[in-house]
């Protein structure tokens, strides 16, 4: 069976190889000496207490673009989400398939959560609306939401929210791209100095450097 050693795993992470030991002995994983950690039993411990070892249904509300591709990306299922229902509250878009799943009607959005017995919520939706789909899906029992809507959502105590702002995120490539500009042109600058430096002074007519310039 496949193993990896903690100053394998330490390497990858960057972090001390000790720490990483402690830090898995938490997870109730203790490696065998001389042989490291077994990898598919170690994967297991981190998803169970990632809590991804169990089956957890997520509704999508807001089946625009954005709504229509988080529904069809793939990487849900391997995480152990289960995209359980897609809501909008556009009547023509009622019935329809979206990676295979029928769109609901945003009325029967209570009926869907409790039928399903959802916690985590996905809200797609235009700015304006976002709030009003937050409050129905906290009423109806979601206590987790992800926002994709560029809007603040106001959530009572143990309802957590995570906001997903794809702006901000290029505003931080846009830092960081301006930084390294400022780091390269400042290593230019550091390489031309010398040079400038090194350049002679001006000479005489018999090529000797005057000590003192003619008045």
């Amino acid at each position: 069976m496949p193993t990896v050693s903690s100053e394998e795993l330490a390497a990858a992470a960057g972090v001390n190889s000790a720490k990483l030991r402690k830090d898995f002995s938490y997870l109730g994983s203790y490696g065998t000496r001389g042989v490291g950690y077994d990898v598919e039993y170690l994967v297991y411990q981190i998803s169970r207490e990632l809590g991804l070892t169990q089956d957890w249904p997520v509704v999508i509300v807001g089946i625009g673009n954005l709504g229509a591709a988080l529904a069809n990306y793939g990487g849900f299922a391997s995480r152990g989400f289960r995209v359980a229902a897609l809501i909008d509250a556009d009547p023509a878009m009622a019935g329809k398939p979206v990676a295979g799943i029928p769109v609901q009607h945003t009325d029967d959005l209570e009926r869907i959560i409790q039928d399903n017995g959802v916690s985590i919520g996905v809200i797609a939706t235009p700015a304006g609306a976002a709030q009003q789909v937050c409050d129905r899906l906290v009423a109806a029992g979601v206590t987790s939401i992800l926002n994709f809507a560029p809007t603040v959502l106001n959530v009572p105590d143990g309802v957590d929210v995570r906001k997903v702002d794809l702006s901000i995120e290029l505003q931080i490539l846009a830092f960081h791209e301006q930084r390294k500009a400022g780091e390269e042109a400042a290593a230019a600058d550091t390489a031309v100095a010398p040079a400038a430096r090194r350049q002679p002074a001006d000479k005489g007519p018999d090529g000797d450097v005057p000590a003192v310039m003619p008045a």
